[in-house]
């Protein structure tokens, strides 16, 4: 009889996702899967099934239907972006500046990661998240409901969907906007084109969604408030001007790429 160890060795996908599917299919963790243990037809009917779905381009967390994130879990599928280690990073960014925001507002929400693992780390806060899609917004509402936080969710254009009542009370603004051009959509990669256009592509500048945040942001700022928002690593010296009136500060992310752009109301980040 087959065992795991044989249809990692078989599979034609890297040895990881083989595992990652195998422990799906079995039910089993994957230090037993690579261990090795003998399987059945029906299981091995049921891992050639997620295979084929791998190989035909699908993302391997979509298959799976859920990534960590923080001290969450976040569910994900075709109608939401899937959630980068980088941008994980914003929620070390906040603790590492001792931020203590009351209110808190993430921008281009997509499935609510950043604003559920907020709303995780700061229980006594309001939490509010905006998206210009009904479809993400429903993967966000789950999500919030799963790991049972409390955040408000508005449909429209960043800002634009807030209520009025927030101008000038929003302590902690966190965005992971779109920022690849249409050129760079073009040559990527496709499975990251099997994920939503719209939540990747920003125009031909990469620029216009962190230019229209920098501009806006000091209205809904408070007076000690602070914007982090992630940035290609390409246009870190753009994204710097943009936030520029915001007292500007580029910080590395894990690999030291320039990825996040922080600023504040007081032109002073905490």
């Amino acid at each position: 009889m087959r065992t795991t160890r044989d249809l990692i060795a078989e599979s034609a996908i890297p040895e990881h996702e083989a595992v990652r599917l195998l422990a799906m299919a079995t039910d089993r963790p994957m230090t037993s899967v690579r261990i090795g243990f003998p399987v059945s037809t029906d299981t091995l009917a049921r891992f050639d099934a997620l295979v084929s779905r791998r190989r035909s381009g699908e993302p391997l967390q979509y298959i799976e239907g859920s990534v960590p994130f923080g001290p969450v879990s976040i569910a994900v599928d075709e109608r939401v972006l899937i959630p980068r280690p980088e941008t994980e990073e914003i929620l070390e960014i906040v603790q590492a500046r001792c931020l203590d925001p009351e209110v808190i507002v993430d921008l281009c929400t997509g499935s609510g990661a950043l604003a559920v693992a907020l709303a995780a780390v700061f229980p006594g806060a309001s939490v509010y998240a905006t998206d210009v899609d009904p479809g993400a917004l429903a993967v966000a509402r789950h999500n919030a409901e799963a790991n049972r936080v409390a955040v408000s969710f508005f449909e429209g254009d960043l800002f634009d969907a807030l209520p009025r009542g927030l101008v000038g009370e929003i302590d902690l603004i966190v965005a992971n906007p779109p920022y690849l051009t249409v050129a760079e959509y073009a040559e990527a990669p496709a499975d990251v084109k099997r994920e939503p256009i719209h939540a990747l592509v920003s125009g031909r500048s990469g620029t216009e969604y962190v230019e229209r945040i920098a501009h806006e942001a000091p209205t809904w700022l408070s007076d000690d408030g602070v914007v982090i928002c992630e940035i290609s690593e390409f246009r870190s010296e753009a994204a710097q001007a943009a936030f520029d009136p915001l007292g500007a500060e580029t910080v590395p992310d894990g690999a030291g790429k320039p990825r996040f752009v922080l600023g504040a109301r007081t032109s002073e980040v905490a």
